[in-house]
């Protein structure tokens, strides 16, 4: 009877190491992946520093506060960079993409269209820099990335501490005050405000939950 056994406990033992070994290899192939893409927005923000002769800019009056990075070398680099978005005390401080032809271009691309699980934040298509409301997506990754930080505003006090929405573009710094979030899904009527009545807003969209449908808003009016 252990004999006849035999045979089947061997090939279920190889079965489990088999598996294992697997989830080991997709674990290890995951976690390079995220620590190319760190350092693929590390590299993207070496090119976005300060450059003598952007600083020589900001000292020039302008309608609103120049831009602290070099918003042009981003659109140098690449065409389809519009700005750089960022939020103090968080993980959020990336490029923004934009590509009316092709809306979702960077879902799943980094900032040179190569593939990346992560993406790049970017405009909606049907907006532009001078819509009165601007909606931009990105992605809430599980390793903290991308928009991931947004879910934390459902808490009073990290909301009340990170109020203030940084958008930057090659015509200077626009700042945007937090009003509003919302727990939603797709099917939300923000998704079709193109225009605000009163002032620009400010919209950052993520996943949230867990269905598909489920969205994050962040709605914020600009200052």
């Amino acid at each position: 009877m252990r004999t006849r056994n035999k045979p089947v406990l061997i090939f279920f033992c190889l079965l489990l190491s088999a598996a294992a070994v697997l989830a080991g290899v997709n674990i290890y192939s995951e976690l390079k992946e995220q620590q190319k893409e760190k350092e693929d927005f590390a590299a993207v923000s070496q090119i976005a520093e300060p450059t003598a002769t952007a600083a020589l800019t900001e000292s020039e009056p302008t309608e609103q506060p120049a831009a602290e990075r070099n918003i042009q070398a981003l659109i140098a680099e690449n065409s389809d960079c519009i700005g750089w978005l960022s939020i103090d005390g968080t993980n959020i401080s990336y490029p923004v993409m934009h590509t009316p032809s092709e809306p979702q271009k960077y879902l799943r691309r980094n900032f040179y269209g190569k593939y990346s699980q992560s993406g790049v934040p970017f405009l909606d298509g049907r907006c532009d820099l001078q819509s009165t409301n601007l909606i931009i997506y990105g992605h809430n990754m599980k390793n903290g990335t991308m928009f991931s930080n947004l879910k934390k505003y459902v808490e009073r006090d990290f909301l009340n501490a990170h109020r203030t929405v940084k958008f930057e573009t090659a015509d200077g710094i626009r700042y945007f005050t937090v009003t509003k979030v919302l727990r939603t899904d797709i099917t939300d009527a923000w998704y079709n405000r193109i225009a605000a009545e009163d002032c620009r807003q400010l919209i950052l969209s993520t996943c949230y939950g867990s269905g598909k449908d489920g969205r994050l808003l962040i709605i914020a009016a600009e200052t």
